[in-house]
């Protein structure tokens, strides 16, 4: 239950309507210790190659991926990669990570998969027997859970998209041996720009630009974590912190998988009161 209220109030901080706060409480509540069931059959890939992987352990992860939307979009396939790792330097816990993905296009999703060279393995539900099982939520952010050993739901959102997520993730797993969070001072931010729009361009060609964050406030300021809105979106920036009054600068790239015209979220983490800070890419790859 402590670990129910811990997620809600996580949650909350990052929604400015109070019946988008009332729909995440519901939706907590409503998963918390549902226990979730499995298709008879399961048979996952790793980049194509089929393995006897079986999502038993300790404490597993799954994220379903639905058929909605940008594919490439919900994966942030490097992002997980990342976690993963982490996960695995945990040697004192076992958990395992499992995805269930239900494509628009078996062959495109086989093609990301393969670009972004990911080696972990995957069910490709091609009828989405795994959701019509569960009947998960249909808002992305509520498609991965943290489960027990009894496969019951202990923890619900995806940790490579929201970092107060992947905090109460591995604050679950590790117990007393999670590491402690130093209290940052709240600081103020100032942005020059919030919104860029990139143009035309040549969709193979990879386009760079950046946002600058000045600190106006009166402690340091930290960047805990940036997320995109697409795996085609990547940021790079400092992880010193900024003095009172100096700037720090976001540089943005952006690399298209096709020919589109895109409109991009980036979502800035960082201890000041406006935190998150949402900036936007848009533009038309040709």
């Amino acid at each position: 239950m402590k670990y129910l209220l811990f997620l809600i109030g996580s949650l909350l901080l990052f929604s400015c309507k109070e019946t988008q706060t009332e729909k995440m409480s519901r939706l907590v509540s409503e998963w918390s210790g549902k226990e979730i069931v499995y298709p008879a059959n399961m048979q996952f890939t790793v980049l194509g190659q089929d393995t006897n992987f079986l999502p038993k352990s300790e404490y597993t992860i799954i994220s379903y991926v639905d058929s909605i939307g940008c594919t490439s979009c919900k994966l942030q396939l490097p992002r997980w990669t990342d976690f993963i790792a982490q996960l695995d330097s945990i040697n004192s816990v076992s958990t395992s990570v499992s995805f269930f993905m239900h494509p628009k296009d078996k062959k495109e999703m086989a093609c990301i998969l393969r670009r972004a060279n990911f080696t972990h393995p995957v069910c490709i539900d091609e009828t989405d027997a795994f959701n019509k099982l569960n009947h998960f939520p249909s808002e992305m952010e509520f498609q991965t859970f943290l489960l027990d050993k009894d496969n019951k739901v202990v923890a619900i959102g995806n940790p490579v998209h929201n970092p107060k997520v992947k905090e109460l993730y591995l604050k679950i797993i590790l117990g007393d041996k999670a590491p402690s969070k130093k209290v940052q001072n709240q600081t103020a931010v100032a942005c020059s720009n919030t919104q860029i729009d990139m143009g035309k361009f040549d969709w193979h060609q990879e386009q760079k630009t950046t946002f600058t964050l000045t600190n106006t406030g009166s402690s340091p300021l930290v960047v805990i974590d940036i997320s995109t809105s697409c795996g085609c979106t990547t940021v790079d920036y400092g992880k010193e912190p900024v003095r009172p009054g100096d700037s720090t600068t976001l540089i943005v790239h952006y690399k298209a998988d096709h020919p589109e015209h895109f409109d991009k979220t980036i979502t800035v983490y960082c201890n000041a009161e406006t935190s998150p800070i949402k900036l936007r890419i848009a533009g038309n790859a040709e």
